[in-house]
């Protein structure tokens, strides 16, 4: 599928070129026609996440410079020669774009093992790019991905709603998702009021489950106060819980016996997803679980966790990882998203404004910060 040449002009694109310093706004050569399974999209809407900020400050110790962002969403502008027609692409089409995986080795075993996802392709290669991080991603007024890695929005999502997703929705949709998570029935999300926990108490409220909404601030309490209010009926899943006010050494009893309607019992919950990056909150959530329970780690703490194997051996807990979902879970994410509502909470900002934006996302903000291209 061949397309005509682009010409060779520049664009806009905000570029890391210190860690620990601000972005660069920069006129940078505009990319040319895409090669091979390739796409060029317009960029519509660019998320900012949490692992941008850990990129900006050196602590993944990348090569700069940089133009970041790996949760954006664009409208396709050029396709390769080498695109597959299965996948219904086109000019003109809105797709929303995750950093994983730009061009995998599509020899490797998680490649030729992709788990309902295409042949050769696979988020979990060891060798492939990651947008914002390793290749240039989303801060950018055109950008350059690989039409593998894409899913197409549906009617009734902005691309504004649907930048966040691209991360921090797929990674807490695959934390739900995970073979040892997705039968609970009572789960307890820590930070479910950042942008990953309000968006996982959404969508967990929606597959059935019973929700212990765990923060410990108040403009993330208030966030998720709002969130509640906002699911109708399945809101009465969700209970809302400030854990300054509880001793994490009897916690499940405690909370039980000040609120006896939220799925805590003096047993505990039968998951909890850890999203902050803290030993306190790990050590909360396994005195929150049950025997038998699963804590899926989410965060990734620049210190490791420490794990009694008291926990593992004698109460049969498991503790797994989950990173970012996989290209079918993508499109299954974004249908039930639009099927139910899901979605983040956004603040929005002009592009030329996004170390603005940098600086309202270290205050403390508790949803998801976009930066809107059509501003």
């Amino acid at each position: 599928m061949a397309t005509p040449n682009l010409p060779s002009d520049t664009m806009l694109a905000a570029v890391l070129e210190q860690f620990g310093e601000p972005y660069s706004m920069q006129q940078i050569p505009r990319p040319g026609s895409p090669q091979g399974q390739d796409i060029l999209i317009k960029v519509l809407a660019a998320s900012y996440c949490h692992t941008d900020a850990v990129f900006a400050s050196g602590q993944l110790s990348q090569d700069l410079p940089r133009v970041g962002c790996h949760e954006f969403a664009g409208e396709i502008i050029a396709l390769g020669p080498d695109v597959s027609s299965e996948q219904e692409l086109a000019v003109g089409v809105r797709v929303g774009v995750p950093g994983r995986a730009y061009h995998p080795c599509g020899a490797c075993y998680e490649c030729t093992h992709p788990d309902k996802d295409i042949m050769g392709y696979s988020p979990y290669c060891p060798s492939s790019g990651n947008l914002g991080l390793t290749r240039d991603g989303g801060f950018q007024q055109y950008c350059l991905v690989d039409s593998r890695q894409v899913a197409m929005i549906p009617d009734g999502l902005t691309a504004t709603q649907t930048a966040p997703l691209m991360c921090a929705g797929l990674t807490i949709w695959a934390a739900l998702h995970h073979d040892k998570v997705r039968w609970a029935s009572g789960i307890a999300i820590l930070g479910a009021g950042g942008g990953l926990g309000h968006l996982g108490v959404q969508f967990a409220a929606h597959l059935g489950m019973q929700v212990l909404a765990i923060d410990a601030n108040d403009r993330s309490l208030e966030l998720l106060q709002q969130i509640k209010a906002t699911l109708g009926p399945v809101g009465q899943r969700v209970y809302i819980t400030d854990a300054r006010k509880y001793d994490i050494s009897a916690m499940p009893a405690l909370i039980q016996k000040s609120s006896p309607d939220i799925p805590v019992t003096e047993l505990g919950v039968d998951a909890v997803i850890l999203l902050p990056e803290s030993q306190a909150a790990f050590d909360m959530g396994m005195n929150l679980l049950r025997n038998h329970g699963t804590m899926v780690v989410v965060s990734f703490p620049e210190k490791k966790l420490e794990v009694s194997a008291h926990d593992l051996v004698f109460r049969d807990i498991n503790v797994v990882g989950s990173l970012v979902g996989r290209n079918h879970q993508l499109r299954e994410m974004l249908v039930f998203a639009t099927k139910h509502g899901v979605s983040a909470k956004v603040k929005t900002f002009p592009f030329e404004q996004l170390n603005n934006l940098v600086e309202e996302y270290h205050k403390g903000y508790g949803g998801k910060l976009v930066v809107d291209m059509t501003l």
